[in-house]
C-alpha cells in the first residue's frame, strides 16, 4: 500500500524545533532574526506565498519586514533598497519574491544580494558552493525534498533519481543533492527524447514542470518513490500537481501530494536559512 508523504506534518515538527532555536537566541544572546521580503507587483499567488511566509515567521518568532513595491518599481529602485537592506545589521535574510516584472533582470537583482543574506541560495556565489558540497544555504525547495525523503526513510543512494525540470530554483540544485547523496541521477526536460521510457526507470521520480497532471500511472515503475513539485489550477481551478495523484497513488511506493507535500517543506527551509544566516552573521 503506497505511503503518503505528509509534508505539512513533518514541515510542523521542524517549525517547533526552529522556534525553540529563536527563542534560545533571544534569551541567551538578544538577537532575533529577521527577514525582509520583497515583492514587486500584485501577482495574487505571490501575494498568497508571501502571506503564508510571513505567518510562519509569526509562530516562530522571526522578525518580518514586507516591502511592496508598484508594478512599475524600476531595476535600479529596486536595486537600491536591496542595497540598503545588504547594509542593514537588523536584517539577516533578504528574499525577492518571484517572478518579477518582464522589465526587471531577475538574474541582476539576486546577483546584488549579499551572498550571507540570500536565505533563498540562488545568488551565483551560493549555487556554485552547492556543486562542492562547501555550502551555507541550499535552496529551500530542493532541501525541503531531500528532507522529505530522508525523514520518511526513503534510501538515496545506490537509487536512480530521474528528475523532470531543469529549473535553477529546483532542477539543477536538486540534481546536486541528491549527487551528493549518492544517487545516480537523470534530469528530463522539454527536449528530451524517450522522456515516458526514462521514468519508467526511476527509482524516485521528482516532478517539477508545472503542468497538471502529466506524469500518470502510465511511466511510474511500480514501487517507485513520486514526489510532486508542481503547483497548477485544474479546468475546475482546484490546486493540483504535475502528477494524477489517484491514478499513480496505486503503483508508486510513497507518494507527496499537493497540497500539503512539498509546498510546506519550501517554508520551513526557509526559515531554517534565515536562522542559519543570523548565526554566520552574529558568529554564533
Amino acid at each position: 500500500m503506497v505511503k503518503i508523504i505528509n509534508g505539512k506534518e513533518i514541515s510542523n515538527s521542524l517549525i517547533e524545533k526552529f522556534k525553540k532555536n529563536v527563542d534560545n537566541l533571544k534569551s541567551e544572546y538578544n538577537i532575533c532574526p529577521a527577514l525582509a521580503v520583497i515583492i514587486v507587483g500584485d501577482n495574487p499567488a505571490s501575494k498568497v506565498y508571501v502571506n503564508n511566509k510571513k505567518k510562519v515567521c509569526e509562530k516562530i518568532g522571526i522578525k518580518s519586514y514586507e516591502f511592496t513595491l508598484p508594478t512599475n518599481t524600476t531595476e535600479s529602485e529596486l536595486l537600491k533598497l536591496i542595497y540598503g537592506l545588504n547594509r542593514r545589521e537588523d536584517i539577516n535574510g533578504i528574499l525577492v519574491q518571484l517572478p518579477l516584472p518582464s522589465h526587471i533582470n531577475e538574474k541582476k537583482i539576486i546577483e546584488n544580494i549579499n551572498p550571507i543574506k540570500d536565505v533563498d541560495a540562488f545568488n551565483e556565489i551560493n549555487i556554485g558552493k552547492i556543486m562542492t558540497g562547501n555550502f551555507n544555504f541550499l535552496p529551500c525547495t530542493p532541501a525541503g525534498i531531500v528532507y522529505l525523503l530522508k525523514e520518511s526513510n526513503i534510501k538515496i543512494e545506490g537509487k536512480h533519481c530521474v528528475i523532470i525540470g531543469r529549473s535553477n530554483i529546483v532542477g539543477k540544485p536538486l540534481a546536486m543533492l541528491m549527487l551528493h547523496n549518492d544517487a545516480t541521477v537523470t534530469i528530463c526536460h522539454s527536449k528530451t527524447k524517450n522522456l515516458k521510457e526514462i521514468c519508467k526507470t526511476a527509482d524516485i521520480l521528482i516532478a517539477a514542470i508545472g503542468k497538471p497532471a502529466f506524469i500518470s500511472c502510465d511511466v511510474i515503475k511500480p514501487g517507485a518513490v513520486v514526489v510532486d513539485v508542481g503547483i497548477n489550477r485544474d479546468i475546475n481551478g482546484h490546486i493540483c500537481g504535475d502528477v494524477d495523484f489517484e491514478k499513480v497513488k496505486d503503483i508508486a511506493s510513497f507518494i507527496t501530494p499537493v497540497p500539503g507535500g512539498v509546498g510546506p517543506m519550501t517554508i520551513a527551509m526557509l526559515m531554517k536559512n534565515t536562522i542559519t544566516a543570523t548565526l554566520l552573521q552574529k558568529n554564533i
